[in-house]
């Protein structure tokens, strides 16, 4: 699957699973709310990770497995977030 068709792909479960979610969200979102964060593809494989434009603390993490043709889907809750002052 090339790049364009998975990214897509991806935007469109996302958005399915957000008007189906049972959060606080809209009760409707277009694949035009969801964003990549991050795409990589190696051999016949694809992962992207995505969000979207509610604010509602979610992500989303999309695998393609090219060698049993199949999508995987997580969905995550952002809990918390923490600076780390580093020695130099």
């Amino acid at each position: 699957m090339d790049n364009d068709k998975f990214v897509e792909l991806c935007k469109e479960k996302v958005a399915e699973y957000v008007i189906g979610d049972i959060h606080n969200t809209p009760s409707y979102i277009s694949k035009d709310s969801v964003y990549v964060v991050w795409l990589n593809r190696t051999l016949q494989n694809n992962k992207a990770l995505l969000s979207t434009t509610v604010s509602d603390g979610m992500y989303y993490e999309v695998t393609y497995n090219g060698d049993k043709n199949e999508l995987y889907f997580d969905a995550y809750s952002h809990v918390h977030n923490r600076a780390f002052k580093l020695d130099e």
